[in-house]
């Protein structure tokens, strides 16, 4: 695609996903009634629910423990280093700004919006700073998302499926966590979500030539294939 098109592209795709988390986050700032009330009943669900399944909440716990910012953090840069490697230096800066500023706007987002966390009696865990948007779940959103269109070229057939049906279960599963620990309400894990699926969106339609539909199928760069199939320190076969 032409410049022009791929950040037309890449407005479409950030408005479309962009607009439900500005309206979210105009009822949250606002304190709607409805949204609040839905809030607080899943979240006293899911803790009753966490008080009764012990087992189950460590397990939650441990999840939100391994797949929290810092960590998905530290596994992307180790596919920076990887695609470095591989010659790949203009995917690796895509995947390093991805991760980097995406963090960075759900961290100032959080102290523009200062919604504090669920307040539970008997808490099966404590987190610190504001609530919105739910850092983890914005987080597993973005390493789910740029592990998925830079490795969609070097894994073939069946395993395609596999590969976005593991970080589609990373992003949820994490966000879901969340709310099962109470450390948030449902409206701040979905808000992370779609900050999340808007900013990777943005970010590689701005990257690549390619349309939306090629992305999905084939990744952001389709010639890395071939330059998997190569020792490191040749440059790729295209």
């Amino acid at each position: 695609m032409k410049l022009g098109l791929r950040l037309t592209t890449a407005v479409t795709l950030a408005v479309l996903t962009l607009v439900p988390f500005a309206l979210l986050a105009a009822l949250v700032a606002r304190g709607w009634a409805p949204l609040h009330e839905l809030d607080v009943a899943v979240t006293g669900a899911l803790h009753d629910w966490a008080l009764s399944h012990p087992g189950w909440t460590r397990a939650a716990l441990w999840w939100t423990t391994i797949f929290s910012p810092n960590p998905l953090r530290l596994a992307a840069l180790a596919l920076v280093i990887w695609l470095i490697r591989r010659r790949a230096r203009r995917l690796a800066l895509w995947v390093a700004v991805t991760m980097a500023v995406g963090g960075l706007l759900g961290a100032a987002l959080k102290l523009v919006v200062g919604r504090l966390r669920p307040d539970l009696l008997d808490p099966v865990a404590r987190a610190a700073g504001n609530a919105f948007p739910s850092g983890h779940a914005l987080n597993a959103t973005l390493a789910a998302g740029v592990f998925v269109l830079v490795l969609l070229p070097v894994v073939r057939g069946r395993r395609r499926w596999l590969l976005w049906g593991a970080a589609i279960a990373v992003a949820v599963l994490t966000g879901l966590t969340r709310i099962v620990i109470g450390v948030h309400w449902t409206s701040d894990v979905v808000a992370g979500w779609l900050l999340g699926v808007a900013f990777v969106a943005a970010t590689a339609a701005a990257f690549t030539r390619l349309s939306p539909a090629a992305v999905v199928e084939e990744g952001l760069d389709p010639g890395l294939a071939h330059s998997a199939d190569g020792p490191p320190g040749e440059p790729p076969r295209r």
